[in-house]
């Protein structure tokens, strides 16, 4: 049981399914309340029944697209109306397109840096004012090992997940002197839906499924680390190393491992 979530209240944008999903059973479990906003009206809608059955947290449900930034700050200052306080937000909504970048249409690069940069922004813009008025709070970014090691045919994903990182890093300089705590997740490939857009051909998923992790095993890693002054998590160990590497031999591994690169 995780103490420090007991009575405190979250915002998890994506949590219709995958990690954020698991996030917030896990969250609910450790007796946090949940807000909770995604596309999907009747997938929350399932979650919240889903947790409300099982649970004695406080779940509302906020159907939103998060690439609609515009949007943001009025359903955020609703959530803040509901709740009074917010203590934690999940910055999960994101998706992926697997094509080279000759290939990749520009109204689905667009769609990913709206999303998984953007809405990202407008969501910790919404709340980090109340975060650093209260003196204390937890902003959670999930971004991606392809924000730290990019591959062929990810070349606008993970320019997105690079921008999350950049982003996420200045923030945790700022955030910090208010007593805003900021993460990065930095997960490689979850078993999810995710890949259902990502790679309409399949071949990825087979070619990397007996490694892939499991959602429940990630959020549980996020969840245990909320309200600590956790900088990174990054998933699995093995995968990030491959990160660590690139980093200071890129030339090297650029060539050692361009054939393996073009499995997805």
């Amino acid at each position: 049981m995780n103490k420090r979530l007991k009575g405190k209240n979250i915002i998890i944008t994506g949590a219709s399914g995958g990690i954020g999903e698991q996030m917030a059973l896990k969250i609910a479990e450790n007796g946090g309340n949940l807000a909770l906003i995604a596309r999907r009206g009747h997938l929350l809608e399932e979650l919240k029944q889903k947790v409300e059955n099982s649970y004695q947290s406080k779940v509302n449900i906020y159907p939103l697209d998060i690439a609609k930034y515009d949007e943001i700050p009025g359903v955020f200052q609703t959530i803040l109306n509901d709740f009074g306080d917010i203590h934690g937000l999940i910055n999960n909504a994101g998706f992926g397109v697997f094509k080279e970048a000759h290939e990749a249409p520009f109204s689905e690069v667009k769609g990913m840096f709206e999303v998984n940069v953007l809405g990202l922004m407008a969501a910790t813009g919404a709340i980090l004012p109340h975060m650093r008025e209260r003196g204390s709070g937890h902003i959670v970014n999930i971004a991606s090992q392809a924000g730290k090691f990019a591959t062929p045919k990810s070349s606008a994903y993970s320019a997105s997940k690079h921008a999350v990182l950049g982003y996420t890093n200045s923030l945790r300089m700022e955030a910090e002197r208010y007593g805003v705590n900021v993460t990065a997740v930095n997960p490689g490939p979850i078993a999810t839906d995710f890949f259902s857009i990502a790679d309409e051909s399949g071949t990825y998923v087979k070619n990397v499924e007996k490694w892939m992790l499991d959602p429940r095993f990630v959020a549980e890693k996020v969840v245990d680390s909320m309200f600590t002054r956790k900088r990174e998590i990054n998933l699995p160990v093995w995968m990030n190393a491959g990160s660590v590497v690139y980093q200071l031999f890129p030339s090297f591994v650029e060539k050692v491992g361009n054939k393996l690169f073009f499995k997805k």
